[in-house]
């Protein structure tokens, strides 16, 4: 049976579509999912990610238990900013791909993807054995809010006493958002500028209330998994299950800087990483654009356009809002991506439908 987040009842008051999501109901859609995606691109989106998992390392050895968790250098990470980073296997395969949250000297926040919580928790709590540190899962004590698009600053500036300007990206603080009491992290999933509000269960309601009421006058609008699912598409970012599994390494999907081998202690995975790092992938994590109308879609095979050849597989697809074609995220044959002369195609439903290879991300947001 699915959970249910504390913004059930508010979402099913705004005629949202709800679904199964990682054992969470949750919001698929309000109304029109193109509304909701050009939102956010314009003006605001809200989102409940509640779902998501908070997991705490407390004590004096809790960055020394990250730094050897995980890939990331996080005893370097300063005090109030965050770090994108992996917490692999030990033969370098992705276990889910994580935000850490450096709250004080030795607090820190790791969020973690809803359907990988528990391993999460149960990989760190193991890891961390060695290290004078408490790991806890703390996900019951928090709803998640992100407020996100160009119009989030005005949105929320006028709620919080939180001096938003001097907020970096990947940096959070405490304050109040309309009286209540919040972690405010300027993080997000969609490409735009934007906060995720890090509130009590029980207070989740009333600050979603107060965005709602202060972001209509600057068009924000309600905005569930599909339209977060095309944002971070077109901002080029990976969904853990699609472009991120345990079969592949961060190298696979482009994303070696977030593998620390300058950090000096040991980490899970780094032996089997270090022999990967200067191979190249037999497939890489490539952007896709269509040509035609037609979608790749999840699983679709990527061939060569002129006999057919299957040379990779596409992970992600969606019609793009912003950039008025079909765009995907697939694994290519290394070798063919290298290829000038190769054309590529997308099997779709038998038919070759001509693609082209383009830099990611395929939508980046005006500073």
């Amino acid at each position: 049976m699915s959970r249910s987040t504390p913004l059930r009842e508010v979402h099913e008051s705004l005629g949202a579509t709800l679904t199964d999501f990682a054992g969470w109901l949750m919001p698929l859609r309000y109304g029109s999912e193109s509304a909701e995606h050009n939102a956010v691109r314009n003006a605001a989106g809200l989102f409940d990610l509640s779902h998501m998992g908070e997991i705490h390392l407390t004590g004096p050895g809790a960055a020394a238990a990250l730094d050897y968790a995980l890939v990331g250098h996080l005893s370097a990470l300063s005090v109030g900013r965050a770090r994108y980073t992996m917490l692999c296997s030990e033969d370098g395969g992705v276990l889910d791909d994580l935000i850490v949250y450096r709250l004080a000297e030795d607090d820190f926040l790791v969020v973690a993807n809803a359907a990988n919580r528990q391993l999460v928790a149960r990989e760190l709590t193991e890891r961390a054995r060695p290290y004078d540190t408490t790991v806890t899962d703390r996900s019951d004590e928090y709803a998640l809010i992100a407020v996100q698009g160009p119009r989030s600053v005005e949105i929320l500036s006028g709620l919080t006493d939180a001096d938003l300007a001097e907020l970096r990206y990947y940096a959070a603080v405490p304050g109040t958002v309309a009286g209540i009491r919040v972690l405010i992290a300027r993080t997000g999933y969609t490409g735009e500028d934007g906060f995720e509000l890090f509130v009590p269960p029980q207070e989740a309601v009333a600050l979603w209330r107060a965005l709602s009421e202060a972001g209509e006058p600057h068009g924000l609008r309600p905005a569930g998994l599909s339209a977060r699912d095309t944002l971070r598409l077109e901002a080029g970012m990976p969904l853990y299950g699609n472009e991120l599994t345990a079969e592949r390494t961060p190298f696979d999907a482009g994303l070696d800087r977030v593998v620390r081998f300058d950090k000096p202690s040991d980490f899970v995975g780094r032996a089997a990483l270090a022999r990967l790092k200067d191979a190249p992938p037999p497939r890489r994590l490539a952007g896709l654009v269509a040509v035609g109308r037609r979608v790749p879609r999840h699983g679709y095979s990527v061939v060569l356009r002129e006999d057919g050849t299957v040379v990779g597989e596409v992970t992600s697809g969606a019609p793009s809002q912003t950039l008025g074609r079909p765009i995907a995220l697939a694994y290519v044959d290394t070798a063919v991506l290298d290829d000038p002369h190769a054309s590529l195609a997308v099997d779709i439903r038998g038919s070759r439908e001509p693609v082209d290879v383009v830099d990611l991300p395929f939508y980046r947001r005006k500073k």
